[in-house]
């Protein structure tokens, strides 16, 4: 056994990125649906063993400075790379479902599809190649290399979901949260605390293999065997936590849930208004068993993403028809694309902001408040540099002129009849600790969407995932409404109380349940961060003390 990881330490050049891809790639079966967590033990192991191949030092004496720079910055690039293939593989196939929209209107978009699924997993892969080279400042054998390795990808993790707007997706923390039970550390560590603890959980079972000798050595089954104990303990603690009793139900409110099922391919043709509109309107006023009962009972109406396509609030006929369908006790929380004019041309044109927006509407059709949607998607809902690229031809796939305008907040709404909530458009949802304005918690999140530019693939399955455990770091009850799936209402222990799946027409009619108190991160969420830093260079300084467990 030790002959064969030796063998994979010793890889050079493209065989160590090889590897490194191939172990990366299969990281990804840990991810939503599949959940084959147990995978990263060997796959984070892999990587260890090929950045030690990577970090081997020349120790001969260093006669100055420049000379010890060199040496390290040599060392990083090499870490840096074996990282870069890594990730690279982890993202490729991981958002290999991105390519899906790409195809929606393939005669305009097709071309670009090579690009999306090698471009981007190809820049998103950055991040974790910084991640191992800055570990290879700390490489030592025994734990302190899986220490600097954890405290490089928690930080490069964060990077990601912060920088140019910011990409968090399957951020390697949600390796700890394919089971119910280990789910509930996000609501004492958030996602990206998880990112520290997988990676000294996963990565621990190479130190198993390190030589017997010096003090790393002595103690190589010690640190394996402490992070088993932390696995089986958060196991145990969010068992405990999940055994209790169940939050309860908001007083007086009753929702229903329409998930129409309209293909993308159909959804902005201007024939199809109608009758998409109509099979809204017949939906809500059918119950979970799709016979009619008129909204009896329903208190609170949800309609998913951009679910009239066209602009609802300038359309009288429309407007009507919904205070047509709406009961004096019911008020409608929907997806709608807003326009505002904000000025006119030289030429005397208007000037128009394009909003991705949500309305709350009373039983008469009045708009009562309205969220825009503040984290727009790059390529999807805007471009880059928006009027230099629109003038070479290129468009966002909404191809959407000018593109559309983020809202200015805030991130929380109020609806008659209903607590404050948080209301997050597409994958805003999948930004942990941005579920409210910073001085109101909301009592829940409510999470409209349109995954129906992924068809089949893993892509809205793992964005339901991510939605879950914002309920969970938060304590808040989830309710989602999702244009062809997932719908759901989700408990704020990540439990999923009802479901729609993908593909499926359908309707959701459930309860509210209540929010948790606020948990630890939620009150805490960046002292835990800086906690989890200041501990993991603490331990890098102690037991980088002991120089006899350099690589040699």
């Amino acid at each position: 056994m030790r002959n064969s990881i030796q063998s994979i330490s010793q890889l050079v050049s493209w065989r160590r990125w090889g590897v490194a891809f191939a172990a990366g790639g299969l990281s990804v079966l840990a991810m939503a649906p599949i959940f084959a967590w147990p995978i990263l033990f060997a796959t984070f192991s892999v990587l260890v063993w090929l950045l030690d191949g990577a970090n081997v030092r020349n120790l001969e004496p260093a006669t100055g400075g420049k000379i010890l720079v060199r040496r390290n910055l040599a060392l990083m690039w090499r870490a840096g790379v074996t990282g870069w293939m890594f990730g690279f593989g982890y993202f490729l196939f991981g958002l290999y479902w991105i390519g899906e929209a790409f195809l929606v209107e393939a005669d305009k978009f097709a071309w670009l599809l090579p690009f999306a699924v090698s471009l981007m997993p190809a820049g998103l892969a950055l991040f974790y190649g910084l991640a191992t080279a800055l570990s290879a400042l700390f490489w030592r054998r025994g734990p302190a290399r899986i220490i600097a390795l954890a405290l490089g990808f928690m930080l490069a993790e964060w990077l990601r979901g912060n920088l140019f707007t910011g990409f968090p997706w399957n951020s390697l923390g949600y390796g700890l949260t394919g089971a119910d039970a280990l789910m509930q550390s996000a609501a004492v560590f958030g996602i990206d605390g998880l990112v520290f603890f997988s990676i000294l959980i996963f990565a621990s079972p190479a130190i198993l293999m390190d030589a017997n000798a010096g003090s790393a050595g002595a103690i190589r089954w010690r640190f394996p065997a402490a992070m088993l104990l932390v696995l089986i303990v958060a196991a145990f603690a969010g068992h405990i936590r999940l055994g209790a009793a169940p939050s309860g139900a908001t007083e007086n409110v009753r929702l229903r849930i329409v998930q129409p099922n309209i293909p993308q391919i159909e959804k902005w043709k201007p024939d199809n208004r109608h009758w998409i509109f109509q099979r809204h309107l017949d939906l809500s006023r059918r119950n979970a068993a799709l016979a009619e009962d008129g909204l009896e009972g329903v208190t609170h109406l949800i309609w998913p993403e951009a679910a009239s396509p066209f602009f609802l609030a300038d359309s009288q006929d429309a407007l009507q028809l919904l205070a047509d369908l709406l009961p004096a006790s019911a008020t409608l929380l929907t997806g709608a694309i807003r326009v505002e004019t904000v000025g006119h041309t030289a030429s005397g044109q208007e000037k128009r902001n394009i909003f991705n927006s949500i309305y709350v509407m009373d039983h008469e059709a009045k708009i009562l408040s309205v969220y825009d949607k503040i984290h727009l998607v790059p390529f999807g809902e805007y471009l880059p540099f928006q009027q230099m690229l629109e003038a070479i031809g290129l468009e966002q796939l909404t191809r959407l002129r000018g593109g559309f305008t983020a809202g200015p907040g805030p991130r929380f709404l109020k609806a008659p009849g209903l607590p404050d909530f948080s209301p997050l458009i597409c994958y805003e949802i999948i930004f942990s600790g941005t579920v409210n304005n910073g001085t109101v918690r909301p009592a829940w999140l409510l999470n409209l969407t349109n995954d129906a530019w992924f068809g089949e693939s893993a892509g809205p399955r793992q964005h339901f995932h991510q939605a879950r455990v914002r309920a969970v770091e938060e304590g808040l009850p989830l309710v989602r409404a999702a244009n062809t799936g997932i719908s759901a209402i989700v408990d704020p222990y990540g439990r999923v109380l009802h479901k729609l799946s993908l593909n499926t027409q359908g309707v959701i009619d459930g309860v509210l349940p209540k929010p948790l108190a606020a948990t630890i991160f939620s009150q805490h969420r960046g002292l835990i961060l800086f906690i989890l830093v200041f501990v993991a260079i603490a331990m890098l300084i102690f037991l980088s003390k002991d120089e006899g467990d350099a690589f040699q």
